[in-house]
C-alpha cells in the first residue's frame, strides 16, 4: 500500500505527530509520500519583507492567492527551501531516509502556466494579469516509484513546472492540496489530508457534526454542500484525486498522536471512489486498467 500524506501549512497544524507516524509506517514497510503546504509561512515571509500577500476571488466564489513575480520568488525560497528542508531534517531525526523534491525536479509535477486569471472585484468580473500559477496536468510517477523502490521517502512541495505559451518552462505556484491529489491519483494511493480540524463538518462551527464517510454520489453532494472556506479546496482536491485513481481520500486532524494511522483506521472524513458519478467512476476504472 502506498499512502500520500499532505500536511497543511496553517499555523494551527503541528506536524510532529504526523512525522513520527510516517516513521512508524515506513518501519512497517509501507511506502509513504509526504507533501506539504506553506501558505502561512509564505505570507509571514512576505510581511517580513514589507510586502502584502494578495488574495483574489474567482467568479465561482473560490478565494485563492494571486502569485505575482515577487511572491513567486518568496515561494521558491520558502517552500522547497526552508519548509521542505525542515521536514526532511525532522524525518531523518525520526530515522526516515527522506529526500526533498519540488515539483520542478525531474518534471515531477507539470502543467501550463496561467499568466492571467479571472477574478471578481466589487461585484465585477475582471482579468488580472501577471500571475505565476498553474494547474497540474501530469505527474512523473516513475520518479516517485524509483525513489520509493530505493528505500527513500519523498517529501514533495510546490512549485511545479509550468509550460509557457511561447515555449519553455517556468516555476509556478499550484495549490498544495491539488498537488497531493494529483500524486495520489498517479500512484493509485490512499490520500490522507491532515489539517487543523478533525474532518468535514455539516456545520462548520460544530465538531459534533463531523461527516464520518461518503461512498455514494448523493453523500458526496452533501459533503460538497457542507464545505466552506479552506475546506472547499480540499473537497475539490479530493474529487480530483479519486477521479485520477486514488484508492480513498481521508480528511483528518494533524494534531493527534498517530494522525495518519488513525485516519486510515476510520477517523476523520473518508471519501471513497463510489462518490463519483457513474460516468466519472467508469473513466477512473478505465484509466486504472490502461
Amino acid at each position: 500500500m502506498t499512502v500520500v500524506v499532505k500536511i497543511g501549512g496553517a499555523r494551527a497544524v503541528d506536524p510532529e505527530g504526523a512525522l513520527a507516524d510516517v516513521a512508524s509506517l515506513v518501519a512497517e514497510g509501507e511506502d509513504v509520500v509526504l507533501t506539504h503546504g506553506g501558505s502561512t509561512a509564505v505570507d509571514e515571509t512576505l510581511e517580513e519583507l514589507g510586502e502584502e500577500p494578495t488574495y483574489v476571488e474567482t467568479p465561482g466564489g473560490v478565494v485563492g492567492r494571486f502569485t505575482d513575480e515577487r511572491t513567486m520568488d518568496v515561494f521558491k525560497m520558502v517552500m522547497p527551501g526552508k519548509l521542505n528542508t525542515d521536514l526532511v531534517e525532522s524525518l531523518h531525526n525520526e530515522g526516515v531516509n527522506a529526500v526533498g523534491l519540488s515539483g520542478t525536479d525531474g518534471k515531477l509535477l507539470e502543467g501550463k502556466r496561467k499568466s492571467a486569471v479571472r477574478v471578481k472585484e466589487d461585484g465585477k468580473k475582471k482579468i488580472k494579469r501577471g500571475d505565476h500559477s498553474g494547474t497540474i496536468e501530469s505527474v512523473n510517477a516513475d520518479l516517485l516509484e524509483t525513489v520509493l523502490a530505493g528505500g527513500y521517502t519523498p517529501v514533495v512541495s510546490v512549485p511545479v513546472l509550468g509550460r509557457e505559451k511561447e515555449g519553455g518552462y517556468t516555476a509556478v505556484n499550484a495549490d498544495a492540496d491539488r498537488a497531493a491529489a494529483a500524486i495520489a491519483g498517479a500512484l493509485g494511493a490512499d490520500l490522507v489530508v491532515l489539517t487543523d480540524v478533525s474532518g468535514i463538518y455539516e456545520d462548520p462551527d460544530d465538531e459534533s457534526t463531523k461527516i464520518d464517510a461518503a461512498s455514494t454520489p448523493d453523500e458526496f453532494e452533501a459533503v460538497k454542500a457542507a464545505a466552506e472556506g479552506f475546506m472547499t479546496k480540499k473537497v475539490m482536491a479530493a474529487e480530483e484525486a479519486l477521479e485520477g485513481g486514488a484508492s480513498s481520500v481521508i480528511v483528518a486532524t494533524a494534531n493527534a498522536d498517530e494522525p495518519i494511522t488513525s485516519a486510515l483506521a476510520g477517523e476523520g472524513t473518508t471519501l471513497e471512489p463510489g462518490v463519483l458519478a457513474d460516468e466519472d467512476a467508469a473513466e477512473t476504472a478505465q484509466g486504472a486498467t490502461e
